[in-house]
């Protein structure tokens, strides 16, 4: 498998067959432990939600979360634009919520008058603090404004303070709960 402008992607190390190791690498990287969360974003009165995977807690003082969103998305041109995400964690049960998320959202009744509350993809809403949406089926989430981003080639990683947060304590869905994989 080649990577998206065709051909392996990265160096390969002298006197390895290129193919071959990159097959090795993308295993490798596809062990890596991920979780799966559907990412909100909002700017200029649109949303958008969308399934991720490359999230993590990057600091303590102050609790900030790091998130990779790819750069042709929308959810990209929303976070960008607007300084906020919001992350719904979704418990292990929920695995099919993930895949309405994969593209972006297209069917959407979001009353922006009524605290954000609706349906995106036929699942429903809520606003957070920042205006980006929540689904109300996840089990917890975090509700962040962006303080800093990194362009990393394919992806820009935005980091986000959390602003507010809520939820409880459960099993949340990773990518081994599900069929999907992502990344390599």
């Amino acid at each position: 498998m080649s990577g998206p402008t065709g051909g392996v992607v990265g160096p390969v190390p002298a006197g390895r067959d290129p193919d071959a190791y990159d097959r090795l690498r993308r295993r490798v990287l596809w062990s890596l432990p991920l979780g799966l969360y559907v990412l909100g974003s909002a700017a200029g009165g649109r949303r958008n939600l969308m399934t991720v995977s490359w999230v993590t807690q990057v600091a303590q003082d102050p609790k900030l979360v790091g998130v990779g969103v790819q750069c042709d998305a929308r959810t990209h041109e929303l976070i960008a634009a607007g300084g906020v995400f919001a992350l719904s964690l979704l418990p292990r049960s929920e695995r099919a919520v993930v895949r309405r998320f994969v593209k972006p959202v297209e069917d959407a009744d979001v009353d922006v008058d009524d605290a954000g509350s609706g349906t995106m993809n036929g699942e429903a809403v809520h606003a957070a603090l920042t205006g980006a949406p929540i689904l109300d089926v996840a089990l917890a989430w975090l509700d962040c404004a962006v303080r800093h981003r990194l362009p990393l080639g394919s992806h820009t990683w935005f980091v986000g303070e959390v602003v507010d947060a809520g939820g409880e304590e459960g099993e949340v869905l990773r990518m081994e709960d599900t069929r999907m994989s992502y990344g390599g």
